[in-house]
């Protein structure tokens, strides 16, 4: 099979679907739910009917063999407005955990408690970071231990999407403090069970019509059955960990969804870059329209450059994890890394050509701003990134180039004769003796079929 850039008929209609939702439904109530600070419950229902909010509809899109689906749909919704994008896509991020972490049955049960129907949405959020630890997820203190047929949990969670109003809460929870990571475990908690608090909602910069909040457990008591997972598994998990082997669902969860907070980086990027040129090209001083001063161009073009340059991280990133390809050289970090900082420079860059009016609201790139910012913090700061991707230095990345690390090494009739090939290399060497003494006609037949993109 051929390398390919090219998308598939469903992609495209996938993106024209969702771009016109993020143009004709998003982004005029963007301004509204960005002042109000209010859940969009009426986006988030428009578009359970539009068919982009159920449990069945990511399913499909992370079954997607070429990983595109996802990221192609999120940049086209972040586009219209991250608050409101993410509100619509947070339970896709605590059903990523219950697929991961989860049994088939509690998938079953649990999935539609995250989303609802229209009519009756409803809400799902991920609890993992922590007042204390922030990115640093080995550094949990919310505990949770093992009381007969229950499981109860005691802790403080901080900036959770969703948090105390989602109708179902994945909570990760340490269960074996000598573990580090390894002895964590993820916990399905109910909207209203006893004992789990909203402390207070949380007054952000940006992505202001998502709801994120500060909860507390205190002796929350849940069955045994809502641990992800089967608990005789969590015991073998345990038990590897304390031989040195096993990864953290934690962990796992964040390197899969890494490339899809990229994508939507990607959105806002593309939105303040897409902005910030049509303002430049309508805006005269001086005689000209401003975008033909070198000033304002080259930022643009570099901008440009830089965006589709962390779009194809993020592809390649969502390709590998969609066909289960190792992560080897943090791939997920540097798509989430490069398209972050891009979206906070195109964000900035808008607001500079626009000038004084693009530092007050009633043009939208100080709120694309103030939105961009986010994803150079959650999911794992820049810095975090950074640390993830230098691990690798010294030991995968100093053995071959980065490509070299991806499938495709198959051999057969193609290792030996295909491009670059020494059989072809002698097979040309000899057509080009016998092209010497051959009729012109001829030779201009060979030289059509032998001639690149043949």
């Amino acid at each position: 099979m051929s390398f390919t850039l090219e998308l598939t008929p469903a992609h495209h209609e996938l993106v024209r679907r969702a771009h016109t939702f993020a143009e004709e439904v998003i982004r005029p109530a963007a301004a509204k739910y960005d002042q109000l600070q209010e859940c969009p419950w009426d986006i988030v229902d428009a578009a359970s009917r539009e068919g982009f909010y159920s449990a069945l509809f990511y399913a499909d899109l992370i079954a997607d063999p070429t990983g595109l689906s996802l990221p192609l749909f999120l940049e086209e919704i972040f586009w219209g407005c991250a608050g409101i994008g993410l509100t619509v896509v947070l339970p896709a991020l605590a059903l990523s955990a219950l697929n991961q972490a989860g049994t088939p049955e509690q998938l079953a049960k649990w999935a539609p408690e995250m989303f609802g129907e229209p009519g009756d949405i409803k809400l799902a959020a991920l609890a993992v970071s922590e007042p204390q630890g922030g990115s640093d997820v080995a550094n949990l203190q919310t505990r949770a231990v093992k009381d007969g047929d229950e499981w109860v949990l005691n802790g403080t969670k901080i900036w959770i999407g969703n948090g105390g109003i989602a109708d179902v809460t994945i909570v990760n929870a340490v269960v074996d403090p000598e573990l580090g990571t390894k002895g964590q475990a993820m916990f399905l908690v109910p909207k209203g069970t006893p004992g789990m608090e909203q402390v207070r909602r949380l007054d952000k910069l940006g992505h202001r019509a998502s709801h994120t909040a500060e909860l507390s457990f205190s002796d929350c008591r849940i069955p045994a059955d809502q641990l992800l997972g089967e608990e005789g598994k969590l015991e073998h998990k345990l038990e590897k960990a304390r031989r040195g082997e096993g990864d953290s669902a934690a962990l796992g969860t964040f390197e899969q969804t890494r490339p899809m907070v990229a994508a939507m980086a990607l959105g806002v990027a593309r939105a303040s870059f897409e902005y910030a040129c049509d303002y430049a090209s309508r805006r005269e001083a001086f005689g000209a329209p401003v975008i033909e001063n070198q000033g304002v161009a080259f930022p643009l073009v570099d901008i440009a450059a830089e965006i589709d340059a962390a779009r194809l991280l993020c592809w390649r990133a969502s390709w590998m994890a969609a066909n289960g390809v190792p992560f080897h050289l943090g791939e997920g970090s540097m798509s989430k890394l490069k398209a972050s900082e891009v979206a906070v420079r195109a964000a900035e860059q808008a607001i500079q050509v626009c000038g004084g009016w693009g530092y007050v609201s009633d043009l939208p790139v100080e709120k694309w701003y103030r939105d961009a910012k986010l994803y150079t913090i959650f999911e794992g700061t820049s810095e975090i990134q950074r640390m993830v991707i230098g691990r690798t230095l010294a030991t995968e990345a100093s053995q071959s180039p980065q490509h070299h690390q991806l499938p495709g090494d198959h051999g057969g009739l193609s290792r030996k004769f295909g491009h670059g090939s020494l059989a072809r290399a002698r097979a040309g060497e000899a057509f080009l003796k016998l092209a010497q003494k051959a009729p012109d006609k001829l030779l201009d037949l060979g030289g059509r079929l032998a001639s690149p993109g043949r």
